[in-house]
């Protein structure tokens, strides 16, 4: 890792073993038994719109690529809802996020994985941390009159730092508040897919536009949620500058003055492409505020653990 943003080990030690996540209410420990049958219910018509030959599997040498690991960043907060709604009350562009998980060295699907995903809003603010802001600046307000001010993080992070968990150094922070928007845990069918409804992510100081992803393997599902495995990938997801350039005509993007990073600018995107969690995006042209699909294929190592927390 370069810049500021280098992983360190963060202030919590977590147990890989002993991890669990909340459901968010009994309907979510229904769904949670069920697995893939759910993914025919709520979300049957962004699957539908999602499932294109080329984005629904992935064939040739590309399945047999590690997807890039990456640094967790500061603000990962483990024991995240099991939801694959994250969106709660945030505005911004719906984006319907799917990814397949596969097993790098066989390209077989990863059945009954947890993969958690987590990002900022439409303004650059992470939830769990509103006291942040965005881009340096205190307070929640989403970023826009605090993203003035180029240094001097409030955060104690270095010159140019995102305080908004951007996947950059520092260690791991406690989190400020209870929100948990724009975070969940979903489990993969048994073509190793999971697909999340979000919006798309804002940008903050510092980072380019990102979502950050973990995927956890050989747990268990349980009434209570998910317990135990290990971490076996720690990434983020990319998303192409054109795309990122419409969101920023439509509100409330339109308002977020912080100056933003562009993906050849940033620290952390490999330049690999899709190797490196780049998204595939399907949106139409001149009307992106309608929403977006985005696909991945992940190609994990599930003997490996990526818990994101050293250099990579």
């Amino acid at each position: 890792m370069t810049g500021h943003e280098t992983a360190q080990g963060p202030k919590h030690k977590r147990d890989l073993t002993r991890r669990k996540v909340i459901a968010a209410g009994t309907g979510a420990v229904v769904a949670a038994g069920v697995g893939g049958t759910f993914a025919a219910g709520a979300f049957a018509g962004e699957e539908k719109t999602a499932a294109g030959g080329k984005t629904s599997g992935t064939s040739g040498e590309a399945c047999y690529k590690l997807t890039s690991e990456t640094t967790e960043g500061p603000y990962y907060i483990d024991a995240d809802k099991l939801r694959r709604d994250v969106t709660e009350d945030q505005d911004g562009i719906p984006l319907t996020l799917r990814l397949k998980v596969i097993d790098s060295d066989t390209c077989k699907p990863l059945a009954n994985a947890a993969v958690d995903i987590w990002h900022c809003n439409a303004l650059g603010v992470y939830s769990g941390y509103e006291a942040m802001g965005s881009g340096g600046g205190g307070g929640g307000g989403g970023g826009t009159p605090p993203s003035g001010s180029p240094t001097g993080s409030p955060t104690g992070a270095p010159t140019g730092s995102p305080p908004a968990g951007g996947g950059g150094g520092g260690g791991h922070e406690e989190p400020t508040d209870d929100e948990r928007y724009l975070r969940g845990t979903w489990r993969t069918d048994k073509k190793g897919e999971v697909v999340f409804r979000t919006v798309f992510p804002g940008w903050y100081q510092g980072r380019c536009v990102h979502i950050h992803t973990k995927v956890h393997v050989n747990g268990t599902w349980t009434d209570a949620g998910y317990e135990g495995g290990t971490t076996c990938h720690t990434g983020q997801l990319f998303f192409d500058e054109a795309s990122v350039l419409a969101t920023a005509e439509v509100e409330p993007y339109s308002t977020n003055t912080t100056t933003r990073t562009t993906l050849d600018e940033d620290t952390i995107y490999p330049g690999n492409g899709t190797e490196g969690g780049l998204l595939k995006l399907k949106y139409k042209k001149g009307a992106i505020a309608k929403g977006v699909v985005a696909t991945l294929t992940m190609g994990v190592d599930p003997e490996a653990t990526q818990d994101g927390t050293s250099g990579s």
